[in-house]
Order: C-alpha cells, then structure tokens, then sequence
C-alpha cells in the first residue's frame, strides 16, 4: 500500500533520480554526490521554504495523494428490488427522474438546494479571485450554496477602513453580486470569519452594506491548521499586508530580506492568517454577536481536528443552535496548504465522520438538538456523495466539494479562451465534440431555454460548473432509485455496507457478508 512518499511528487514539481528508494525517507537508495536532482531534498537546497507548497502556487489546485488503510471506496451502496420511498412503489410511476435531489439545512429559516452539494471556502487565493465570476454565477444557476471563504476583504488593493474597520471593498461587492445576479432562490452564500475578518469588521459590513444573510465562523485558520494561504512576488504588496496587520514571511520591512527580494534571491512572501483558539464562552458570545447585527443564519467550518475538538464543534453547535456545522477531512484541500501538511496532519474523512456519526448519536440519545451536518474532505462524485450522507444519515444533509466544483470552472473558462484560438486553439478532447459554444456544452440549450438571451453572456466556466453538475445530480438519481429511495432525507446507514472488517470497525457499518444476513437466512429458514 502506498501511504505517500516523501521527498518526490508531481505536486512540488520533484522526483527522485533513482527507481529504488527508501520507503520511509524518500531517499534515493543510492544517493550520488554530484546527482543534478530533483528531489524535494535538493530542490529545498537552494530554495528552501518554497518547498513547502505546491507550485506553481496560485495557477493550480492540488489535492494530497496518501492512501489511507480505509477510505470511502470500502463503502458499497446497497440497490433493493423490493419497495419504494417517497414514491409509490410502480415501475410507471417509480423512475429514476423522478428521485428529488434537493436537500436543505437550518436551525429556523432553511436553506433550499437542488442538489445536495455546495462549493468550499473560495477566499483570497488568486484561484478563487481569478475564477470567482466562473464559480459564482454556475453556483447560483445550479441551485447550490456558494462559501466566500477568509480574508477578502483584508487582501483587497481597494480596500478602504477607518480606524481599522472596512468601509468598502470592491472585491467583496463583487463577489456578493455575481451569485445573486442569478440566484433563483435555491442556495445561499455563506461569508467566512477568521481572526483576521473578524478584527477588520468584515461581519458587520457585509450584513450592513451588502445584505448577506449566512455568515460561516471558522475554527483553526485557511490552509488545514495552519498554513501560507496566499504568496504575494512584489516587496511592496506584501509590505502592504503586513501593514494591514497579516503575518507575513519572510518579514518584509527586515532589511536583509528586502536586499534579498532586490537581489532578486527572495522571489516570493507569505501571508498568514493567525490561528484561532477555542473557547466556549468567547464561541458562544460571538454567535450571538453575528446574530445580533442581523445574521439569520450562523454556521460552523472546522477541521481534521481529533475526537476532542470535533466534541467541542458538535456540542457547542448543539448549545448554539448552529443552522450548520461543516466538518471536513483530510486531505482534502485545494493546494493552498503545505503539501507535507496536507498528506500528514489531522484525521482523515472516513474516519472524523464516523466519530461525527457517533457523537451526533450519543449527542441526540441525551435528548439534545443536533445541528445540521455536512461533510467535506476529498468528494468528486455521486457515490461519494450518496455514502456521505449514509454515512451519517440522519444528521447529515450535504456535501462540500472543493476542487471538484473548481475543476469544471476552469475548464469551461479555458475553453471560452480556446474558442478565441488562444493556446492554439481547442484540443482534440474538446474539438471532437464541435466548433462552438453550444455544441461543446451538452446544457447550453436548456439553458437557454431558462435564462433567454443571458445565457450568451453566461462565463464558460459557468455553464461548466452547472454541466458538471447536471451529472452529478442525474448519476445521484440512479443510484438512490436504485436503493430505492426517491427524497434525499429517506437515505439511511442501512443502504451501506463495508467491503473491509476493518472499515465495519470503523465505522460501525455491517461488513458486506453480515449485511442483511439474518433477513436472508430466515427467508431459507422459513
């Protein structure tokens, strides 16, 4: 099994010299004096700290590749040939289009979707910044949830504070406007608050100024627990941040290190965002702070954190009465966190969410209210979302996909600049399919038929984002009519089983040889 090698991969642009390595190390087994590279070692070498991230960092989102002993590949889904819910059990009247997808969450005032999905944290990164209009607009025609992650406000150039406080920033507008400018009532954009967001005024602002009604709360910082999250390659910007009161490193008003960006060794700074740290009370007063300056919604972002601080997000989200408490995994992420970080810090999503599992039951065996869940860390498809929320059915209600929602995004925007004939123009695994936009894109025309003549102004990336969507929401229906469910809440732990004792141990699901066995023997017994 391979559980990541160290020192070598694609994501840091490295790799060994040698076809024999050290398991453990990395290391080339037979290291020569005089090797000309490339692995993480001697790249680190000359460049040092750049080595933490992957690169090129900003241009790419990257996702760690360890493989863990259980995943959610040892869940299988069960189908039924008997029976129906949510729909009368007749094959003319029990079709898969029929199976309704939409999903909601909320203490009070929910929150509708079509699909049971909704988008990661999209902050300051310059993917985010560069693809927000792409992301935003296919979230909203979708019928999805849209999370305007950490610190936009505070890296905006445009920004403008009095007596530290934001009073206007350009990029945040933006953000806000392109969701609602197609927003049909099915989805909501969340805005994140980090320390940094929380100390500028970013809440108050955003519920005063721009009407948002969602405001995310995010325990630990953006990248896992700690992390770069942006690079900023002029001495000046990141001069500026520094300013602003963000960590930046190396410092850039040292002297050593500004005659070294002049030198031009320094190519690159980092700005951090400080951690957080917990506390019930201050957690508590700062709900009801958000909720105090208009928010109607309060939820809940937290991490790969181990059985403690997940017993704290549940049961502070139960006292709170948090409208949603988004636990995600690792690895997951989007390429923004240290890459060694990513492979190795927290606990892994199958994992966290059968603790969630656990402690959401224990937590409503006691008579206490269980905050609507969701799960994130690593999801790309259909299955991935149906067994997440069997997993932890009944508490979990969606789904947040990060690099899959951003994949789609960029693609449908690189097309839209291959039609132009930049970067050669569309290559065959494009071109095959037509020569314009609408033949390219499968749902250009039903588009069309719900926005008229908008759908031409429609960013590519979009109409991507929706596409790609469109099957995730149709690959959703088949397998829950296959199981015999047509409502999204209807799913239960009982529609898995594990292909591993071990992930059974894990997660408290039957082993497939165990799943329904007593049902099947009565039936020969009888």
């Amino acid at each position: 099994m391979n559980l990541n090698r160290p020192n070598a991969n694609e994501a840091l642009q490295t790799k060994n010299r040698s076809r024999s390595v050290a398991p453990q190390s990395g290391i080339c087994s037979r290291c020569m004096d005089g090797c000309k590279g490339n692995c993480d070692m001697f790249k680190a070498t000359f460049r040092g700290r750049e080595l933490l991230y992957p690169s090129p960092f900003g241009e790419i989102t990257a996702g760690a590749d360890k493989d863990y002993p259980v995943d959610y590949s040892h869940l299988q889904i069960m189908g039924y040939a008997i029976g129906a819910e949510g729909i009368e059990a007749d094959p003319d009247h029990a079709t898969f289009p029929k199976v309704n997808t939409e999903t909601w969450f909320g203490a009070t005032e929910k929150v509708k979707m079509k699909i049971p999905i909704f988008t990661g944290a999209l902050g300051s990164t310059d993917v985010a910044r560069n693809n927000w209009e792409h992301f935003s607009i296919g979230a909203a025609i979708t019928g999805i949830s849209l999370v305007c992650g950490e610190n936009v406000c505070g890296v905006d150039p445009e920004l403008e504070t009095r007596d530290g406080r934001v009073v206007r920033s350009p990029e945040m507008e933006r953000r806000i406007e392109t969701y609602r400018r197609y927003h049909q009532g099915y989805g909501d954009i969340l805005v994140q608050l980090n320390v940094e967001d929380t100390r500028l005024g970013v809440a108050e602002y955003v519920i005063d100024e721009l009407g948002v009604e969602t405001i995310e709360l995010k325990w630990g910082q953006g990248a896992k627990s700690i992390g770069g999250e942006i690079k900023v390659f002029t001495l000046e910007r990141a001069q500026e941040l520094s300013r602003r009161g963000y960590i930046v490193t190396p410092d850039p008003n040292e002297e050593s290190n500004i005659a070294a960006y002049k030198d031009g060794s320094i190519k690159e700074f980092e700005r951090h965002s400080r951690v957080g740290f917990l506390e019930q009370d201050a957690f508590m007063k700062e709900v009801d702070r958000v909720r105090k300056l208009g928010a109607k919604r309060v939820t809940l972002k937290t991490g790969a954190y181990p059985m403690r601080e997940l017993a704290m997000a549940i049961r502070w989200a139960s006292d709170a009465k948090i409208d949603l408490l988004t636990i995600d995994g690792a690895p997951g992420g989007t390429g923004m966190s240290p890459w060694r970080m990513m492979a190795e810090w927290g606990i892994p999503s199958i994992y966290l969410h059968s603790m969630t599992y656990e402690l959401c039951k224990r937590l409503a065996a006691k008579g206490a209210w269980v905050p609507d869940i969701a799960f994130a860390g690593g999801f790309s498809s259909e299955d991935h979302i149906y067994k997440a929320i069997a997993l932890g059915a009944p508490y979990t209600k969606a789904v947040c996909m990060g690099r899959a929602l951003m994949i789609p995004g960029m693609v449908g925007k690189n097309i839209s600049n291959w039609l132009k004939g930049e970067d050669g123009g569309l290559p065959p695994t494009v071109s095959r399919y037509g020569s314009t936009k609408e033949e390219i894109f499968v749902t250009y025309k039903n588009l069309k038929s719900v926005y008229g003549d908008d759908v031409d102004s429609f960013p590519l990336g979009a109409i991507g984002l929706f596409t790609a969507c469109e099957k995730l929401r149709i690959g959703l229906q088949q397998l829950m009519a296959g199981s015999r469910k047509w409502r999204t809440h209807l799913i239960t732990r009982k529609e898995l089983a594990c292909l591993t004792e071990e992930a059974a141990k894990i997660t408290g699901i039957p082993y497939i040889m165990d799943a329904y066995r007593e049902e099947g023997l009565a039936i020969i017994d009888a």
